[in-house]
């Protein structure tokens, strides 16, 4: 779900549209019970598979390496390491995502996010948007 101060972020975005999130590992403790450590869903005919820790190809953690081999999504999102990445994942043809980070805990240079279309099964307009640098001041 994010960083510090995610609680407030998260109650927000709920009063536009339902949210769904994975927990962190800086997470305040409400959220952990609020949000999974890992999510799948399928939206536009493609299957995510959303946690905060993974690795990335092709050094995933153990306990992701496990998941995979038991279900293959189309895409994998994931965060944790702050750095943003998107890739195909040759082994497995998964699109491995990391959005970076839009918060101002950690070493990330660039607060950031990413937007997508999805559709029909295809992945369309995949855009980083840069939020600004970490611990500018807003304005």
């Amino acid at each position: 779900a994010g960083d510090i101060g995610s609680v407030n972020v998260i109650d927000n975005l709920e009063k536009i549209k339902p949210v769904q999130a994975v927990h962190c590992n800086i997470d305040d403790a409400s959220l952990y019970t609020r949000f999974p450590k890992d999510l799948w869903l399928t939206r536009g005919g493609m299957t995510f598979f959303i946690t905060h820790i993974a690795g990335k190809p092709p050094r995933y953690n153990s306990r992701v390496k496990q998941l995979l081999a038991e279900r293959k999504p189309d895409v994998l999102i994931c965060g944790h390491s702050h750095i943003c990445e998107v890739k195909k994942d040759p082994a497995s043809g998964v699109l491995f995502i990391n959005p970076g980070a839009a918060g101002q805990q950690g070493f990330h240079l660039m607060r950031t996010v990413l937007r997508m279309q999805i559709k029909d099964g295809k992945m369309t307009k995949l855009e980083v948007i840069e939020l600004g640098k970490r611990g500018a001041l807003p304005g």
